[in-house]
This record gives C-alpha cells, structure tokens and sequence, in this order.
C-alpha cells in the first residue's frame, strides 16, 4: 500500500513538474502571485476571473464566474506566432455549473495586420448547463498573416466555468516543443522593463508642471506617429517614455526640460532626407496642425528638429498604424492593455492619457467636430488623470474624455467594472424612454411583472429617490458619451431605474395624477432586458392594409430580398423600418430596387498615415441601377435607435428616386469603427472614417435628418399607437 501511495505521489510530482516546466503556462500551474491570474493568464470582459483548485489535472484551473450586470468574462492566454504552419489546434478540458442565457466554451484567435484572421469561441455548439470535466477542441486554418496567437476560455450569459490542460498545435505539433520559425523583427517587443509598472511618480503638480507634462504629451505623440525610427519598431514607445520621465519630472526649470526633450530625440538616432513626403495635399479637407510648435517650444534647436522631423516623417509600413485595406480607417497596432494593472499607477495614467489624446489628434477623422478645442484638452485632463485616486476614478476619467470627442460609437467596451458597479447591478422591469421630454414607461421586460411593478404605459416618472429626473440627467450626461442629445438621452433612460439596491422610490404622473412608490429592482439576467428596441423574431416583410409593403431591416436577410422586391413591385407604397440595427448589409442590394439611373449616395474621409493628420475625400459610391425600378413611394423610419450601418442604409435610400425620411434625427455616429485599447484593460472605439453626402454635408453629430419630423408622444405610447408608422401610411394613401 505504502508502494502505491509512493507511485502515484511521484507520478503526480512529475505530472506537475512538467506542467510547470513548459514555456507556456497552457495548464495554469505557474502562478507567482497568489493574487493575480497564473502567469501570462490576462483578463477579457467583465465576469469574475479567479484560480482554482478544482483541477482536471495538477494543482489548478482557471475559473469565469458570471456577474448579473455584465455580458462575458474571458480568461486569456497570449503566444507570439513565430511559427510555420497550415492548421492550428486548441484542445482543453472545461467543466460548467448552472450555465443559462448564454454558452461556455474554448476560445481560439489568430491575430494579424491589426486584426483577427481566424476565429472560433465554440458558441455555435450552445454548451451549457452542468456537466463535469470534458475535453474540447477547435480547429482552424493558421494564416500566413499570423502575429499573435490567444487561446482562451469564454463565459456568456450566467454559470460558472473552468478550464484546465490547454494544449495548443500546429500542424498537429505542440508548440511547447515546436521550433520557432519566424522571429518578431521588433525591438519594441522585446522590451520588458515596465511590465511590473512604471516606476513613475508624479509629483503634487503646479502649472508649471501641467504645462511642461502638456508638451511631453504632445511631443511624445508627434515622435510616436512621425519618427522613421519608433515607425520601425525599434523602440517600445510606452516604456521610452517612462524611461524619460523620471529625469524630465525631477528637473524644475522649463528650459532645462526642453533640453532634456531635445537629446531624448537625438538618442533615436539619425533622421535622412525623406524623398518622399510629399506636402499636405492643397484639397486636403483636414490637415495636420503644428502651431503648437511655435508656440510652445521656447528652445530654438528642439523647434526646429521638430519641424525636422516633420518634413522628413516616416513613410509606409509603421510599427503602431496602418489604415484598414479597402476602407481607410486607422487600425491602431502594438497597443497593449496592460490588463493586469486593474489600477494603472502613475505613469501608465498619464500614457493613456497621452495615447489617447495623440490617437483622436492624428487619426480622428471628425477632430473638427468637437466642441471644445481639442488642443486645449491635453492639458485640462493632465490633473484629472494624474489625480484619480482609484480605479473608479480612473475609468471616469476615461469615460469623460472619451465623451468629448461626441461620437457615439465611443463609450467604454471593457474594463469598465468599477463604473458598472456604481451604475449597480439591479434594474426596474420596465422599459423607458424619453419623450416630450418626458422619461416615460414604453414596455414591460417581462410581461409577468407589470402588475408587481404597478406602473402603466404611458407613465412617467419626475423623480427618484425624491431628486428630480433633469437633475439626474445633467448630472449623468458627461459620463454617457454619444454625438447629439436625443442618443444620449436615449443611452441615459436604459441606466435611469437602475441601483446598488434591490428598490427605488419613484414618484410618477399617472392618468394626470401625481403618486409615490416603492419600486423593486431585479438582476439583469432574471429580465428580458433589451437597451434599444425589442427583437421580433417575425417574418421581415409583410403586406399592410391598402396594399402597402413593409419591411423591417431588424431581421431581414439576404435570401428576403428577391422575395420582397417581387412581392412589393406593385404596392401602392413601401415602408422600410430601420428604427433598429439591419440584421444584413442591404445599401445595394435593396437600394438599386429604387434608383432609376446609377446614383451618388455617399461620399468618406479617411486619414494618411504618411502624413499622419491629413484628411481627405474619397471618390463618391454610387448605388447601381437595377433591372427593375420600384415605381410607387418610399417611406423610410428613421429615430435615435438608428445608428452607424442603419443611418448607412438610409443615406443608399435617401438615393432613390421617390423616397421620403420621416422620423427623429439618427444617432449621428456612421463609419468603421476603430478600436482603441488603454492600460488596465480599459477598450474604447471610434468612428474611423468620416461619412458625407456627394454635396459635402456632415452626417457625424447630425445624424440622418428626416424629410417629416415626427416623434412619438405620451398620448400614442398610452394608446399603443406606432405614430411614425401611422404618419408613413398616412403620406402613401395621399399621393
């Protein structure tokens, strides 16, 4: 007995001593802070992250469990692609727990050229509810165009999942054992002095020192985007920078810093003659803005290698920017996250404010929308950053910088915990919105729950928890980003009955009559919550009364659109519903249905990463002529519900030759996105390209402005009355 207790104690000594000894940390058993994820391990998502004793095999496992208030936690792990191959391999045991509303699986991406090559996180296989240690795999093709490789456990919806014994191949051979074949070039990447933090430490600031760290940010910037040097990835500019700012800090005088700046500089290294960059285009509709040079550089020698630089930047390939193939909105590469530092400490604050800053000063194509100067931003968040005491500080004020730039594609996509928790984690079962300047109850999340709720449609609240809703709303908007009023007020309602706690007191008017009550709160995952229209899962299309077609873009699909073209071609009228976010990519494939004659619809303008700052415009797109053309009136529904591809799809309809938009004005954020990571973990975007009319008119902030303004009232909503869709009918029976 006491020779089988020796066996298997040794066998189990060597299982883990091999587990620990391989390169990549695939089974979770190396773990050098009891306090933080297993080595390598990082953090996607918002659930809770942990290491576990509850092993398939060794010591450990990695552990998702779900929050009510979040949508996803993953557990990721990050290997360099330096490898050859044609397939690549995942296979991992998971177990589950009371998986609902959502799925458990591995996760596998290829990234490269800034984005994801290949991918699979098993969702299609619904994977849940309880079930013990099973193996599962995922199988792709490697592409050539491979940088990174994450491997990964996913969690949607609610449960618990652990994962444990990765192992990952490639053409069926373990990369624990694989021979690397392709060696990142990049000297930045190979830079790992900071990755335990900075060691930057801000002093108490002054003006002096606001201004002078306004410069560093600026600089930085300029060298980060215009540099042949840092292009080339021979420098890892985050942690260039917090070598620099030690002795940049510690100096007191203005002069002396600029002096530091200026043999900073010189250390890159020698600078050609550029015989390719070329000026700013004449007709360039943005350009690069250098007054800040003049005006802030004192030291004679510093402003002119500067400007040096500047008529000799860096062309093509760059280590940190490329503009996306075929559409030109800028892919930001090489940015880590740094998802371990869940605080960032001082000189990871100050880069993402740097980072941030310099990305919307070069890249954001609607820059000249903002309300504020842009140039005066830099330093009015130096002390904002600098001074965040917390996490929750900190995302704040990552939030309200990111609100200023006024798109509404920009908000915080993760890494936002701390702004969740104070939002809270419970919700009222009704559906709100605001209108007639009203926050008004429009639908129940579950039906069941009206009577407990005890609120009617039509109802609308004036305060909570006894302060008044335009109280609230003032006080809530700079932390709810977005391009115009009506979208944020629309962002707002979502979150207005939404507490720490499991009840509010809410006074509302209802059938003219002023009452109190308590109301309960429930966990977002016990309601069929929805934050902008309700899913239908009916059919598309549909003939209305008066033989009047209508289609819903919802949940249309490619295959609808022959049937509804021959179903709708001699309708009286056609309305098309895009209050929602089109299901399918319909601008030309439904848009042609009504243009008699090839037509204009939109015009972009996409920046130069050879001369980072320039915009200009792109040819117009043209919506091509079918071989038939729809003869009656189109009616198209537009509201702040509509955004980014659906204010598109208006724009390809707008083309037609009878069309009319009725409505409210759209949420005024069109365009590719870009994505735009920040330490600790910290994920924004932003719209990546700006979106005209042929004639040159904004469509970013203005949205899609309807031909009939039309809104909803507090009479309608009571009655049940869709008034947009009432007046659409309305306009087609009296042509």
């Amino acid at each position: 007995m006491k020779k089988i207790a020796i066996f298997v104690l040794t066998s189990f000594m060597i299982c883990c001593q091999a587990q620990t000894n391989q390169e990549f940390n695939l089974g979770f058993e190396k773990q050098n802070d009891v306090n933080s994820l297993s080595d390598g391990w990082i953090k996607w998502g918002s659930y809770v992250l942990s290491i576990d004793s509850l092993s398939n095999s060794g010591e450990k496992s990695g552990k998702i469990t779900s929050t009510i208030n979040a949508q996803f936690g993953s557990i990721a792990y990050r290997i360099p692609a330096n490898y050859d191959g044609n397939s690549i391999k995942l296979e991992g045991y998971m177990k589950i727990k009371n998986v609902e509303n959502g799925f458990a699986g591995l996760l596998l991406r290829v990234d490269g050229n800034g984005k994801a090559q290949a991918f699979d996180n098993m969702q299609k296989q619904n994977i849940s509810g309880t079930k013990d240690w099973q193996k599962y795999s995922i199988e792709l093709k490697y592409p050539e165009e491979a940088e990174n490789i994450y491997v990964a456990g996913i969690l949607t919806g609610k449960g618990e999942a652990w994962f444990d014994d990765f192992e990952l191949t490639i053409d069926g051979k373990s990369i624990q054992s694989l021979k690397e074949t392709k060696k990142s070039v990049y000297k930045a990447n190979l830079d790992k002095e900071f990755d335990s933090g900075s060691d930057v430490e801000i002093p108490e600031l002054t003006p002096g020192l606001i201004d002078d760290l306004e410069l560093l940010g600026r600089v930085w910037g300029f060298l980060k985007y215009y540099h042949p040097e840092i292009a080339t990835g021979n420098y890892n500019w985050d942690y260039e920078l917090f070598r620099f700012m030690p002795d940049y800090l510690k100096e007191s005088k203005n002069i002396a810093r600029e002096e530091l700046i200026l043999n900073w500089i010189k250390g890159l290294g020698e600078i050609e003659k550029c015989k390719k960059c070329k000026q700013t285009a004449s007709d360039a509709y943005l350009k690069p803005d250098h007054k800040w040079i003049a005006a802030s550089v004192n030291n004679d020698l510093l402003r002119n290698e500067l400007l040096y630089i500047y008529e000799n930047r860096n062309q093509g390939k760059h280590f940190y920017i490329r503009m996306a193939p075929r559409v030109g909105n800028p892919e930001f590469l090489n940015e880590d996250a740094y998802y371990n530092m869940s605080y960032p400490d001082d000189g990871f604050r100050i880069l993402a404010l740097f980072r941030y800053w310099n990305m919307i000063n070069y890249f954001f194509p609607n820059k000249h929308l903002i309300d504020k100067d842009w140039n005066n931003t830099l330093k009015e968040y130096i002390p904002v950053f600098t001074n965040a005491l917390n996490e929750f500080e900190y995302e704040l004020a990552a939030i309200q910088i990111i609100g200023d730039i006024k798109d509404t594609h920009a908000n915080l996509y993760g890494g936002n915990n701390k702004i969740e928790e104070w939002k809270g984690n419970y919700y009222a079962p009704v559906h709100l919105r605001f209108i007639e300047k009203k926050l008004v109850v429009t639908d129940y999340y579950n039906p069941e729950l009206k009577s407990e709720a005890g609120l009617e449609i039509g109802d609308f609240i004036t305060r909570i928890n006894n302060r008044k809703v335009d109280n609230i709303v003032a006080e809530l908007s700079k932390y709810y980003p977005a391009s115009n009023k009506p979208t944020r007020l629309r962002n707002i309602s979502a979150d207005m009955l939404r507490s720490q706690k499991t009840e509010l007191e809410v006074e509302y008017i209802s059938e003219g009559r002023m009452a109190t009550k308590m109301l309960r709160l429930y966990p977002v995952d016990s309601l069929n919550r929805f934050h902008w229209y309700k899913k239908s899962d009916e059919k598309c299309y549909k003939l209305l009364d008066n033989n009047i077609g209508y289609v819903t873009l919802m949940s249309i699909k490619d295959t609808d659109i022959p049937e509804i073209k021959s179903g709708f071609k001699d309708t009286k009228g056609f309305i098309i519903d895009i209050r929602n976010y089109p299901s399918s990519f319909v601008p030309f494939a439904l848009g042609s249905f009504f243009v008699s004659t090839s037509t204009p619809f939109v015009k972009f303008t996409k920046g130069n990463m050879n001369n980072p700052g320039e915009f200009t415009f792109t040819k117009e797109l043209v919506i091509p002529k079918s071989d038939e053309t729809y003869e009656g009136k189109l009616i198209v529904l537009v509201n702040e519900f509509s955004q980014s591809q659906a204010e598109y799809t208006a724009m390809a309809f707008r083309a037609g030759n009878n069309t009319t938009i009725i409505g409210s004005t759209t949420a005024g954020a069109d365009g590719n996105i870009s994505s735009i990571p920040l330490p600790g973990g910290l994920s924004t975007v932003i719209s990546g390209i700006g979106v005209y009319y042929p004639n040159g008119e904004e469509t970013q902030r203005v949205g899609i402005v309807p031909d009939i303004v039309v809104k909803p009232t507090i009479e309608g909503i009571k009655n049940g009355k869709d008034e947009i869709l009432e007046k659409a009918i309305e306009l087609i029976l009296n042509e």
